[in-house]
């Protein structure tokens, strides 16, 4: 109850702060919003030229990009970590998180959220629900039940990667990161793995489990039978990345020793 009291009183503080710019929070969800169609404008580019994409329509993929939107924007709204190795490690602010009676990590999640993000969604479940009638895709009573138990295993994997990835700030605290380069190959995960070759396709899903953001849980709601057992992967893989990334975590905070001066 401490930790639930604790994010309400967050994210009250939070939209005080963001509502007192108002002009800066609409450009900000416009441009959020903007980059969305960007990469929806690509994928109907790319299906200007062909009809399937080893056998996946233009609409699929459309569907599998849609239902990514929505882990990625619950976790962009409370995993803003890309900067912790400059802001927390080199600049000293972990100090100060490490004075306080509460989780670290749960404190840094808190401190950067960016509940803006959220529209994001709203615009992923708008992209599915148009690709979802074109298709003409049926919903049975236990799918929005999924729906929901794969999203949130898709959020614990992106959160997973990216707090292991912010660890290694621990062991090394040099200015440089992989954050941008790891961004960019999250990005695979929108699309289906079996357009790439097999080594590929084995890091997006048991290395950098990427798929299970996108591609893996869509394929159940398109009824693609072959890619069942991955969907209710999802969950599972979320729990064992995010689990593994708060053990190694703790063990950072264990090694930290400080700014110093």
């Amino acid at each position: 109850m401490f930790y639930f009291s604790m994010f309400f009183q967050y994210v009250a503080q939070y939209m005080k702060t963001r509502l007192e710019y108002r002009a800066d929070l609409v450009v900000e969800i416009f441009s959020d919003l903007l980059f969305q169609a960007v990469n929806l404008i690509f994928i109907l580019v790319v299906f200007d030229h062909t009809e399937f994409l080893n056998g996946w329509s233009r609409d699929e993929i459309i569907f599998i990009y849609g239902f990514f939107l929505v882990p990625y924007a619950l976790f962009s709204s409370f995993f803003n970590i890309w900067d912790f190795n400059e802001r927390y490690i080199v600049k000293g602010e972990l100090d100060r998180i490490l004075t306080r009676p509460i989780h670290s990590l749960f404190q840094i999640i808190l401190e950067r959220m960016e509940l803006e993000s959220l529209f994001g969604a709203v615009t992923g479940l708008a992209v599915m629900f148009y690709a979802g009638s074109r298709l003409g895709l049926d919903v049975s009573w236990s799918d929005p039940f999924l729906f929901v138990l794969f999203v949130l295993g898709g959020v614990l994997v992106y959160a997973g990667i990216f707090v292991m990835i912010a660890c290694i700030s621990f062991w090394a605290d040099a200015r440089t990161s992989i954050m941008p380069m790891m961004y960019n190959i999250g990005n695979y995960g929108r699309y289906p793995v079996d357009i790439y070759n097999k080594a590929i396709r084995f890091v997006l899903t048991w290395i950098l489990p990427f798929a299970f953001v996108g591609v893996y849980p869509a394929a159940y709601f398109l009824g693609r039978d072959e890619w069942y057992g991955y969907s209710f992967l999802t969950p599972v893989i979320g729990l064992v990345f995010f689990s593994l990334s708060v053990f190694i975590w703790n063990e950072g905070v264990k090694r930290y020793r400080g700014a110093g001066n």
